[in-house]
């Protein structure tokens, strides 16, 4: 059987507006969906128990948030193979220990805790960067979360030929019908000496068509798998992490490549990865990518 597409609540509107997202999704890509919610409430000290069930009030609590989500997915797709689960642990261990390589992540893009006004909850954004499988954080307005765009966005960077985030983005666009909206940024470089090859004549021209040619070669392999698939390629100069999130209010999903480091959350999701997940119009699809031998930094 394959890998569910597994989902994380914890009872709060995003967390649902993620069931929501991970229901189609699981229906679009022919999956299982697996409900799952993390909870610490047996170690927490004074629990109240519920005296009409001589349980606990907080498992009360969890198992009611697991069935009340689980209740809105079979009203949202009744044929839906669904499993549930409450987990005794804290919801980012669990999350990434659920997040197997086959499997795809949702999860929603605030909690239930105080800091819930952030932009991006801390849970969502740990496991995004941890993660060994592909994360999908759900945001944006409804024009994005019911796919009404009709276009997924793929940042490519440097080292993105024929990729985990290309594959991913190239599935998306083909199970949902939608056009791929492809986007590579390139700089001229601050200090670079004037006989540089790139720079003789019109240097902008020439760092444009390389880009371009970078271009077409991290997406030929894909695009020859998925020739249904309508393509729109762009090189654009600039920074890809501020390109990306003024482009995502036009698309249904922004799908962006993770290098994993080593140090603080933030950077082991590099810039734009980062941003996306913070500022983006729409679901952020984040793929962990393997490590280049050189890597350079995200821009």
């Amino acid at each position: 059987m394959e890998s569910p597409l597994v989902v994380g609540v914890d009872g709060s509107d995003g967390s649902l507006t993620a069931v929501d997202w991970a229901v189609d999704e699981a229906v679009r890509h022919a999956l299982p969906l697996r409900i799952v919610h993390a909870s610490l409430w047996e170690r927490y000290e004074g629990v109240v128990p519920d005296w009409s069930t001589d349980r606990p009030s907080g498992q009360v609590l969890a198992e009611n948030i697991v069935a009340t989500a689980a209740e809105r997915a079979r009203r949202r797709a009744p044929d839906l193979p669904l499993t549930t689960d409450v987990l005794a642990e804290d919801a980012t261990t669990a999350l990434l220990r659920e997040g197997g390589e086959d499997t795809i992540l949702v999860v929603g893009s605030r909690g239930r805790g105080e800091f819930a006004d952030l932009l991006l909850g801390s849970v969502g954004l740990v496991v995004a960067a941890r993660a060994h499988c592909p994360v999908v954080v759900v945001r944006g307005d409804r024009h994005a979360l019911e796919a009404r765009h009709g276009r997924v966005l793929l940042g490519v960077g440097e080292h993105d030929v024929d990729s985990p985030a290309v594959r991913f983005a190239f599935r998306e666009a083909a199970v949902r019908d939608a056009e791929l909206d492809v986007v590579h940024t390139w700089r001229r470089p601050a200090h670079e000496a004037v006989d540089h090859p790139l720079l003789s004549g019109d240097g902008g021209a020439a760092f444009a068509e390389r880009s371009s040619e970078m271009l077409d070669k991290a997406l030929e392999a894909a695009a020859s798998d998925h020739p249904q698939v309508r393509l729109r390629r762009s090189t654009v100069e600039g920074a890809a992490h501020r390109a990306l999130t003024a482009r995502s209010a036009a698309a249904d999903l922004l799908v962006v490549g993770a290098r994993r480091r080593t140090g603080l959350v933030g950077l082991e999701l590099g810039r734009v990865a980062h941003r996306a997940l913070h500022h983006a119009s729409c679901p952020v699809a984040v793929v962990p990518q393997p490590r280049p031998e050189s890597p350079e930094e995200d821009r």
